[in-house]
């Protein structure tokens, strides 16, 4: 079994353009603190950590109220993550930004949420949504790359330091209708010109966030193992949705058979041997919070011990002769469509033929 984190910004007023007050405006009223509180009480039969993002749901004024709770509930502070993105001076980005000045005062910001990362014992997460654009001929390219790669460079470098891990999160879009780092590809692509810069990377892995793999058409078990592959799968923010947008929905809710895959996927690639836990990244828009991450919870622990059960033998065998039906069968197995099944099956319409023949 896998340890678990959900990010406490699945808990907050759930705003939307449509609904700027949110579909929970309550949760607007509550400080970091007491939504930690809330949250605790509510999931720490099932929940074992809570994820922020720096500076604006943890920093050096509550972190250790919020320890404190999370100690005291058996819950940890696994990852913080990069926050600049909700601040609107960093509308043109941190690491991107034009103004020069600006750009260093959010690389220094982002290494202060590296510092905090390593008195805790955390990781750090950077999902550069703000790092992009919105229109044609508004960036110029080359030059926006080349700051978002020394940003990010420098930043690693630091946590090298630090002796803390980097997780890169990419998505297509949203806040900026265009970020840089969109895909798998531009992820690695970036990882490999930090390198370049001679910065080590070893610890610079990915975070996969299912449902912007999803959104980009990306298969979730093959990018999966082609990460671990390379030794840069990091950490994971499950999640589900239509595939069009960032839904955060709870897990196994559409791409069911994807998060089996992926599950055994991952347990195939020992993740979890080195600490790796399963994330969530959700998004409650209508629904009652707390209620939601326990579903998910519930829903993925219950798809990881399906994945536990497929025929690694049989599976094996079947990819080996890129044989889908067989692959297909042996999942199916494990979902109760076995020999029984089968013949159960036959019968019904062998019995339904027997009834329209007398």
């Amino acid at each position: 079994m896998l340890k678990n984190s959900v990010g406490v910004w699945a808990f907050g007023p759930s705003v939307t353009r449509f609904v700027p007050p949110g579909y929970h405006p309550e949760a607007a009223k509550e400080s970091m603190v007491e939504k930690t509180r809330r949250v605790a009480d509510g999931l720490s039969d099932i929940l074992d950590g809570l994820e922020y993002h720096y500076p604006g749901e943890v920093n050096e004024d509550n972190v250790s109220e919020i320890l404190e709770i999370l100690e005291g509930h058996g819950m940890d502070l696994p990852a913080i993550a990069a926050g600049l993105h909700t601040d609107p001076t960093y509308a043109l980005g941190a690491l991107i930004n034009p103004d020069n000045g600006l750009r260093r005062q959010g690389i220094d910001t982002l290494k202060r949420g590296v510092d905090l990362a390593s008195e805790i014992g955390a990781n750090f997460i950077i999902w550069p949504g703000a790092e992009g654009y919105n229109y044609p001929f508004q960036r110029p390219y080359a030059e926006a790359w080349r700051a978002f790669v020394e940003g990010i460079a420098e930043i690693t470098d630091h946590a090298n330091e630090k002796d803390v891990k980097v997780f890169l999160e990419h998505k297509n879009s949203e806040p900026a209708m265009k970020i840089l780092m969109q895909n798998i590809g531009m992820t690695l692509f970036t990882i490999q010109k930090v390198n370049a810069l001679g910065v080590d990377t070893q610890n610079l892995l990915v975070n996969m966030d299912w449902q912007h793999l999803i959104m980009n058409g990306e298969n979730l078990a093959e990018y999966a193992e082609l990460l671990a592959q390379e030794g840069k799968l990091g950490h994971q923010h499950a999640n589900d949705g239509w595939g069009t947008f960032d839904d955060d929905n709870v897990v196994g809710t559409n791409f069911f058979m994807q998060a089996l895959e992926l599950s055994q996927t991952l347990q195939d690639a020992g993740y979890g041997d080195n600490g790796e836990r399963m994330g969530f990244d959700l998004y409650p828009y209508t629904e009652d919070q707390v209620a939601a991450v326990r579903r998910a919870i519930l829903h993925q622990e219950f798809i990881w011990d399906l994945a536990k059960k497929i025929d690694r033998s049989a599976l094996k065998e079947a990819k080996n002769s890129a044989d889908a039906l067989s692959g297909q069968k042996a999942v199916y197995r494990v979902l109760g469509l076995d020999e029984g099944y089968e013949a159960e099956i036959v019968r019904r319409h062998q019995e339904m033929r027997s009834k329209g023949h007398a």
